[in-house]
């Protein structure tokens, strides 16, 4: 001890100092044990009320259009392909206007005081969502404007401003006018003879002022112009005009310089481009409808017409305007969205199609396609041979239809039973089942009509099998059927035997080349029971059978996925090995968190890998510390729902994400991989890989904060590149 120092000892026999030291090593220890504590009783058990425990759905969903947006900050991506991913997060974003803030404003109305897991009130979501949603929409188009416009001119692809037109684009821009937009154009002064009309959802509409007096001398200074759908919002002008090999001109800036040729007479004081978003979840009472179709049938067309729940207006709108279209739309200034750009940037998802420049998007490739279709063109004898896995759209989805379209010829199929979620308004698989039914195959189709978005096209596939003879099936009310089966029973020397295909994506031949997903062809006796087993469910009446191989929801999955989750945890407790890893677009259901809380405590090293919202808490000290959660955002949406427990080794495909809706409310299923050849593919290329992506991944926190992966060296280690060089016929080319 130096000289003059004093020692200060306490009643344990250690110096103050010490004391300090050790409490402050044991500090992060303790707080870790009472925050346990505050969510798991003495047993270990996660007390599931406490919204601590969660983060908020909505939140979770701007989360993850932030994480969209990044792909259009990134300056490493193809400049066309971010222009693509702007117009994703408006889409996104529409969506999300549509649905979840149309809910949660009707909660807000009803007084409804009603709280997610997280234990927010709808009034408090609703006024963070619409803080978050604004910066949002701000960065949009502070990244359309001072990056991506300046960057595509640079390439010779110009959006031409009004200010910047010459005497040449001005006068074909007019003679365009005068010709295509103005004959369909219906001007709609506003007097006590015309009230305000109906806006059509996300419609373009324009408010103009006006002075001076009409034909019938009326001067009510105010009109209102809506440009017909019939009109593209993106008109492509000749190189001769522009100078530029692709130059595009916005509709609403032709509107807005000749607006006044459709007020003769009158002089325009301002003309504003304005749009509304509207509720746009349709309500049928299915207990109540005789006819679930003709009930869809009368609603569809209400869905333009719902409450409104946003107001975007062009930045130039004057405050009085705006005030008066938030007046007639029953809106506050927290639902008023003031941009800099025209008010849909969706309408610029057309402009890469139209755009020539390979260099500018992301490579093109070629699906590959399995070495056992390949060596046998007859998919039945393929199968038979052994199970078939497919990786879309790293391989084809063309054997999914010719599945089909050969069960409709082959004079040995009897009998084809698919359901139908979302599949398209030109689906060749469907014609297969129309020509099936011609040929007097047995044709069962389950088509959900209540699948959104999707319910015009629906309905009309319905009607047109009905015609030609198909069995149609609505489903069960008030589950919507969302399993991905398809099922060929044919006659063979032994006897009838069933040929199935599982999915966990749609049977749309569009989406399988941008989404993720698997595919699973087999004639495994006891799967291709249970498959049979389900859509007598689903057609006919009786208790649900007991299933070999599947687990089915709204009945088995959730207990099963339950079970599998705690099965990790006993080995882990018993010093053996465990752990899961799962692959899916969401996880919301707060007894699965639970469990998934549990299982961490108990020691079991799990990875989750969540495109979009996730309300588990990882990496939170004596609760989530074994738990990682990771996003992808890349090339193709990450859709595969995939299920890997390490005990038993077992390796499920599913349509069903972890939600609430997916376990009680919806018909899915969750079929095993029993070939082991093939459960090593899946683990390797939607788990393995997907952990190793340094580039497209992003890391979340406690709080539903994410950072993106980055590789020490710089280069990114991409997931989706690292399978189109694996699975793809060859090399993407450019």
């Amino acid at each position: 001890m130096k000289t003059g120092e004093q020692k200060i000892i306490t009643k344990a026999g250690t110096t103050r100092a010490e004391s300090a030291d050790r409490a402050a090593t044991l500090a992060p220890e303790k707080a870790a044990r009472k925050r346990a504590a505050l969510v798991a009783d003495k047993s270990g058990k996660v007390r599931r009320s406490n919204p601590q425990l969660y983060l908020n759905r909505e939140f979770a969903q701007l989360e993850f259009n932030r994480r969209v947006l990044a792909q259009a900050e990134d300056a490493e991506v193809p400049l066309l392909e971010r222009l693509r991913f702007l117009c994703i997060v408006s889409n996104n974003l529409d969506e999300f206007f549509e649905i979840r803030v149309a809910g949660l404003k009707a909660q807000i109305e009803l007084g409804a005081d009603f709280t997610g897991p997280d234990g927010a009130s709808p009034s408090h979501v609703f006024r963070e969502v619409s803080l978050r949603a604004h910066e949002l929409v701000a960065r949009q188009y502070q990244l359309w404007n001072d990056e991506l416009l300046p960057q595509l001119a640079r390439e010779g692809i110009r959006f031409l401003r009004r200010r910047d037109w010459n005497e040449v684009q001005q006068a074909w821009i007019k003679a365009y006018f005068l010709k295509e937009i103005m004959p369909v154009m219906t001007p709609i002064g506003l007097d006590p003879a015309h009230p305000f009309p109906r806006i059509l959802n996300k419609s373009l509409n324009f408010a103009v002022q006006l002075s001076g007096k009409d034909a019938f001398g009326r001067n009510s200074g105010f009109a209102l112009v809506q440009a017909p759908r019939v009109l593209p919002r993106v008109i492509r002008l000749p190189r001769e005009v522009t100078g530029v090999d692709h130059g595009f001109v916005f509709l609403s800036s032709i509107i807005h310089a000749h607006v006044d040729e459709l007020f003769s007479g009158m002089e325009v004081q301002g003309s504003y481009q304005f749009r509304v978003t509207r509720n746009s979840d349709l309500f049928v009472d299915e207990e109540e409808v005789k006819n679930l179709r003709l009930a869809l049938q009368g609603e569809l067309p209400q869905r333009h017409f719902g409450d409104a729940v946003r107001l975007e207006v062009a930045d130039l709108c004057s405050p009085v305007i705006s005030e008066f279209l938030l007046q007639q739309f029953n809106l506050s200034a927290q639902d008023l969205y003031q941009v800099t750009g025209p008010v849909n940037l969706v309408r610029l998802m057309q402009v890469p199609d139209w755009v020539d420049r390979p260099d500018l998007k992301f490579p093109i490739f070629t699906p590959g396609f399995p070495a056992a279709l390949t060596k046998a063109p007859d998919i039945f004898a393929a199968i038979r041979k052994g199970d078939i896995l497919l990786h879309h759209p790293y391989q084809s989805f063309r054997p999914v239809i010719g599945f089909i379209q050969q069960a409709a010829i082959d004079p040995d199929v009897v009998a084809i039973k698919q359901t139908v979620y979302r599949t398209g308004a030109n689906s060749e698989l469907m014609q297969a089942l129309l020509e099936a039914a011609r040929n007097g195959k047995e044709v069962t189709v389950v088509v959900e009509l209540m699948a959104r978005f999707d319910e015009e096209a629906n309905i009309n596939w319905a009607a047109k099998l009905e015609e030609v003879g198909a069995h149609v099936i609505y489903g069960v009310v008030g589950h919507k059927t969302h399993a991905k089966m398809s099922m060929v029973l044919r006659r063979e020397e032994d006897g009838l035997r069933r040929y199935v295909h599982l999915g966990t994506g749609n049977y749309h031949a569009r989406t399988a080349m941008s989404y993720t997903d698997f595919g699973l062809f087999t004639c495994h006796e006891d799967i291709g029971a249970d498959v049979n087993e389900v859509f007598m469910q689903l057609t006919g009446l009786g208790k649900a059978g007991k299933l070999r191989y599947l687990w089915q929801s709204p009945f088995t999955l959730h207990s099963q996925i339950l079970a599998a989750i705690r099965q990790e945890a006993e080995h882990a407790r018993a010093g053996r090995e465990a752990g899961i890893i799962a692959k899916m677009n969401a996880l919301l259901e707060p007894e699965i968190i639970s469990a998934l809380y549990e299982a961490s405590m108990a020691g079991v090293q799990i990875d989750l890998i969540v495109r979009g919202v996730c309300a588990l808490r990882p990496g939170i000290a004596g609760l989530s510390d074994n738990i990682r959660v990771r996003s992808v955002i890349g090339r193709f949406l990450e859709h595969h729902r995939v299920f890997y427990f390490k005990s038993a080794d077992s390796v499920l495909l599913s349509s069903a994400d972890w939600m609430d809706r997916n376990f009680f409310r919806r018909v899915e299923v969750c079929f095993p991989v029993l070939d082991d050849k093939l459960r090593k593919r899946v683990v390797d290329e939607s788990l393995k890989t997907y952990l190793a992506d340094v580039g497209e991944a992003w890391e979340m926190d406690g709080n539903g904060h994410y950072q993106r992966k980055k590789a020490a060296h710089g280069k990114r280690e991409a997931a989706q590149a690292a399978l189109l060089a694996k699975l793809a016929s060859g090399p993407a080319q450019a």
